[in-house]
């Protein structure tokens, strides 16, 4: 009798908790803006929005940076990452050829920054920041990543983010840089502006999510997969990559929000198997 008094007693708690946490609100806050720059064109494109849980604090932060090949998008809250107590950033930045990937990269390193100064007012943990996107934005979080100089020019240590989630990013030189260089997209080059440029083994977790290298955008899968190889031979212990067969450049962002959520859940110690 008592065995089963205690069971029942588990499955109330467990029917408690589970409605805790269904009942958790959920607000968001549009179009902030995160910059000092005063040119009009920055005053109009360089905003963000903050999806956060209602009641808490200490929520990991998730920030998102929209594709668009550099040259268009908007910032954009996922639908996949809504009502996982995350707090969710999804943010803009200025846009080729109106100014240059110089400039776009300053413009996400101020995005992060403000992220790091503000987020607790959202309910966020500085301690507990994703830095990811797709496409145009996983480049932009590569590069964030192994380039230090972006965050360190607003005083942020890049490793100071706990990990780094590129949807389909491109590690060699952006091909719409590229472009703007007089370069077609299928003439590879490594500058500084490219991820591979700037290797290195002493960076937070990198999680490279690509789709099948048959379907995937110019060879993406393959420029991910050397990139993994040259930080796993540069020491990096925490370099993790995966292709998503049967999924091509925009199919794959579904399924890679699993992978990332599964790694964020391994970050701070909890299940897998939410």
């Amino acid at each position: 009798m008592m065995n089963r008094i205690a069971k029942i007693s588990v499955l109330l708690v467990f029917s408690f908790l589970c409605a805790i946490a269904s009942a958790q609100t959920y607000r968001q806050v549009n179009d902030i803006s995160y910059t000092q720059k005063t040119d009009s064109y920055s005053l109009q494109r360089l905003k963000l929005d903050v999806y956060h849980p209602a009641d808490g604090t200490g929520h990991p932060v998730v920030v998102w940076f929209h594709g668009g090949g550099l040259e268009g998008g908007n910032k954009e809250i996922p639908q996949s990452l809504k009502e996982k107590s995350i707090v969710v950033v999804g943010v803009n930045y200025r846009l080729l050829p109106q100014v240059t990937v110089k400039e776009i990269l300053d413009d996400a390193a101020e995005a992060v920054a403000w992220v790091f100064g503000h987020i607790a007012n959202y309910g966020g943990d500085t301690r507990k920041i994703v830095v990811t996107g797709h496409s145009a934005g996983g480049y932009i979080s590569m590069m964030l990543c192994l380039d230090k100089s972006w965050l360190g020019n607003y005083g942020i240590d890049a490793d100071s983010v706990m990990m780094y989630v590129p949807f389909s990013g491109q590690a060699i030189t952006h091909y719409n840089v590229r472009k703007m260089q007089g370069i077609p997209p299928l003439q590879a080059t490594i500058d500084e502006y490219a991820p591979l440029y700037w290797v290195r083994g002493d960076c937070p977790p990198l999680v490279l999510i690509c789709g099948d290298r048959e379907l995937e955008l110019f060879g993406r899968y393959d420029e991910n997969q050397y990139l993994a190889r040259m930080m796993k031979l540069a020491g990096h212990q925490y370099t993790y990559l995966y292709e998503l067969d049967g999924h091509g450049h925009v199919g794959m962002v579904g399924p890679g929000f699993h992978i990332l959520e599964t790694h964020l859940r391994q970050m701070l110690g909890l299940s897998t198997n939410p």
